[in-house]
C-alpha cells in the first residue's frame, strides 16, 4: 500500500520535472537569441571598422592588430577573436533551434562548453507546462522512464519477495 502511494508520487513529481524540460529549452532559445544579437551587434560594428580602414576582412584586421606592438591593441584584437569564434558558435546553435529537432536541441543546451548559457537561463526560469505536442509527450516518456527507475529497487525486491513466498509454497514439508 505504501510502496503504491510513493510509486504515485515519485510519478508525479517525475512528470512535473520532466515537463520542464522543454520550458528550459524554450528560455534557453531565448536567452541565446538575446545573446545571439548582442553578439551579432559587435561583429557588425567590427565589420564596419574593417571597411572604413580598407581592410579586406574582419580577420585580416584582427590579424594586423595582433601584430602591432601596442600591448592593448593586442589584447583587444584577441578579444574580437574570442567574439568572433562566440558569433560563429551562436550562429550555429540558432539554427539548430531553428530547424533541428528537440533531442538536437538538448545536446546543444547541456553541452559542458555552454554550461554558462544554460546556468544564466536556469537563474531567470520559472516553472510551467509546456503547450507543445513534443513538450508534452516528452515529459510524459520521460517522467514514466524516470519513475520506473526511481522505484526498480522496489520492483526488484517486490519480484524476490514473491519468488520466495511461491518457492516455499511449492516446496513440501519434510
Amino acid at each position: 500500500m505504501i510502496v503504491r502511494i510513493f510509486d504515485k508520487l515519485t510519478f508525479a513529481i517525475a512528470l512535473i520535472i520532466a515537463l520542464q524540460v522543454p520550458q528550459i529549452t524554450d528560455h534557453y532559445q531565448q536567452h541565446l537569441a538575446g545573446l545571439y544579437q548582442a553578439t551579432k551587434w559587435q561583429v557588425d560594428g567590427y565589420k564596419a571598422t574593417a571597411q572604413m580602414h580598407a581592410f579586406p576582412s574582419v580577420k585580416a584586421m584582427i590579424d594586423r592588430h595582433l601584430r602591432n606592438s601596442e600591448p592593448s591593441v593586442k589584447t583587444d584584437a584577441q578579444q574580437k577573436l574570442l567574439t568572433l569564434d562566440l558569433f560563429a558558435d551562436l550562429e550555429g546553435g540558432m539554427t539548430i533551434f531553428k530547424q533541428g529537432n528537440f533531442f538536437e536541441k538538448l545536446i546543444y543546451m547541456f553541452t559542458p562548453t555552454r554550461f554558462d548559457i544554460l546556468k544564466n537561463t536556469i537563474d531567470n526560469f520559472k516553472l510551467g507546462i509546456p503547450l507543445t505536442f513534443t513538450g508534452i509527450a516528452f515529459g510524459l516518456v520521460f517522467g514514466f522512464l524516470l519513475n520506473q527507475l526511481i522505484m526498480l529497487p522496489f520492483t526488484i525486491y517486490s519480484v524476490k519477495k514473491r519468488a520466495s513466498k511461491v518457492n516455499t509454497i511449492e516446496k513440501p514439508a519434510q
